[in-house]
């Protein structure tokens, strides 16, 4: 996967900083003490091992969970203030796409701005139409989620997370369950909406490729702590065991020999 945006972002995102962050559950510590920032307008990605502790993080970091200490802060004000919703715009897009099967894919995407009464129809209307252009699903609006393929699903949900033109923008794991053309094709959108928008982007996933062909910069995540941050380049580098064995993790070698593979038993007749 190739697909490195090499602009330098134009800085109309917001920051966002964490400071401290942990949490546990029933007394087994998942989140260890995490400490990073994002610039404004960057592309940064949090990539590790299943386990590592990324859903609980994400969670942390759009509200949804409180941390048992620490700090996640967007423009240096706490992401749970009554406030933030007002000044900042934060759009979530999830792993599975959360599209509401009984709705169109326009409705899908116009469903935050019809739900809360922030435009007239025909206004959502045009807003819908040109935020799936956006996507590459130009046309789409009166499709059922069950009539696309999971890439196309993915693409309305990153469509439907542009409506409240965000100025922070996440992802959880938006390669899963993909084809490889597809996983390309999201992360070439991913790039795409990031130097066209400038929303700070943050992106976690355990998709090594998709990591080192968007991110300007990438945080590893394992066992409950942030083990290192760097450019994907630095990251390469990086001397630490952990982070190579992540990196370089494969299969290398067949685990059953042909020769050792029984034949097909014969069909009963």
């Amino acid at each position: 996967m190739t697909v490195m945006n090499t602009d330098s972002p134009k800085q109309q995102g917001v920051s966002l900083s964490v400071s401290g962050l942990r949490k546990s559950y029933d007394g087994i510590d998942v989140l260890k003490g995490i400490n990073f920032g994002v610039n404004p307008g960057e592309i940064f990605v949090i990539m590790g091992p299943s386990g590592a502790g990324k859903s609980v993080l994400l969670r942390l970091l759009i509200g949804l969970e409180e941390p048992d200490q620490g700090k996640v802060l967007i423009e240096g004000q706490p992401v749970q203030s009554p406030d933030i919703p007002a000044r900042y715009r934060v759009a979530m897009v999830f792993q599975s796409g959360a599209l509401l099967t009984s709705m169109t894919v326009g409705e899908n995407v116009g469903f935050y701005l019809a739900e809360h009464h922030l435009k007239s129809p025909g206004e959502i209307a045009k807003i819908v139409a040109e935020d799936l252009e956006q996507v590459g699903l130009k046309g789409t609006e009166n499709k059922m989620p069950d009539e696309l393929s999971g890439g196309m699903r993915k693409r309305v949900a990153i469509a439907r997370a542009l409506v409240v033109e965000p100025q922070l923008i996440l992802y959880d794991e938006p390669t899963s369950e993909l084809d490889p053309v597809s996983a390309v094709s999201i992360a070439e959108d991913i790039v795409k909406l990031n130097a066209r928008i400038h929303a700070t982007t943050l992106v976690v996933s355990h998709d090594r490729d998709l990591a080192f062909g968007i991110a300007h910069r990438i945080a590893v995540l394992d066992g409950g702590l942030i083990i290192a941050i760097g450019t994907p380049d630095e990251i390469k580098r990086n001397p630490d065991p952990r982070v190579q064995n992540f990196l370089t993790a494969r299969i290398g070698q067949r685990l059953v020999p042909p020769a050792d593979l029984q034949p097909a038993a014969p069909i009963p007749v």
